[in-house]
Order: C-alpha cells, then structure tokens, then sequence
C-alpha cells in the first residue's frame, strides 16, 4: 500500500538521486502522524471546553495523586514551559475554578497548585476522549506492534528525552 510519504521519497530519488532520502522514509511518517495525533487531541479537549495546555497542566496535576498537588517548579518541569508561561497558565486556571493556589507548608513564600474537584472531572473526562482518539488512531496495529513501535519510538527519543537540565 503506497502511501504520500513513497511519492514524496520517490520524487526525491528521482530528483536528486546523489542524496540518500532514506530518513524521510521514517521521519516524514512520524512528522505527518504528530498533525493528526495534534488534530484527534484537539478534538478530544474541545469535547469538554479544554485546550491542549489546559489539558497538560490538569493532568500532570491528576497523575501527582491524592491531594493532586504540584508546585509550579513541579509543574514547569512537567510541561516544559518557562516560569511566566506557566504562571499564566495557573492564573487561567484557577479563573476558570479548576486549580487552587494554596500556601506551601513546607515553605511560607511558596505556593502549590492543587486540582479543584471540577478540575479533576475535566482531566479524567478529557483524558478518556483522548484515550479514545488515540486508539482509533493505533487501531490497524496489533498489541505486539504497538508494543514494538513503542520500543522502537522509546529508543528513538530516548536521547532527547534524558538530557541533563
């Protein structure tokens, strides 16, 4: 089954047949499906009044456990967004009711952010429509070559994934 990434490659080979393509054979497939995973996760989040970045912060709230509390240091790390973003991330928030900044015991000038109840509804909700999306997406897979690509992907962006700082 021929797909637009080999008329692309094969274009190319015909084109410039002095340059090995052989990259684009896997890279342009990954590229091509991170826009429809961006598309089908959109989708998900619309479904229940969420953005992307709603999505990201509310759930890395729910994944922290009972009492589903982060600090924003915490929260940066997890998102990999800069202090200010961030800050205005959680004052969107907690406008909206969904996280609460509550005085850090363990420190008088920090604060940490806590889901509010509705706030762990709209993770739990929007993580199931994703869930759903995603498998619709993976459905021409078997389990054994999900689980392959997922070892495949592991390794693949495992480098990136562990760089110091």
């Amino acid at each position: 089954m021929e797909d637009e990434v080999d008329r692309l490659v094969a274009a190319w080979r015909r084109e410039r047949p002095d340059l090995d393509v052989e990259p684009l054979e896997v890279l342009s497939r990954v590229s091509r499906l991170a826009r429809h995973l961006d598309r089908a996760r959109r989708l998900a989040f619309s479904e229940v009044g969420l953005e992307p970045w709603e999505f990201d912060v509310l759930t890395a709230l729910r994944r922290a456990g009972a009492p589903y509390q982060l600090s924003p240091g915490a929260l940066l790390t997890q998102t990999l967004v800069t202090s200010g973003t961030m800050t205005n991330r959680i004052d969107r928030l907690a406008k909206k009711e969904l996280v609460e900044r509550l005085p850090d015991p363990s420190d008088r000038r920090g604060v940490l952010v806590r889901l509010t109840a509705k706030g762990r509804d709209k993770a739990d909700e929007s993580l199931a429509g994703l869930l759903t999306q995603e498998r619709a997406i993976l459905a021409e897979l078997s389990r054994q070559q999900r689980q392959e690509l997922a070892g495949l992907l592991r390794k693949l962006t495992g480098p990136f994934d562990n760089v110091p700082g």
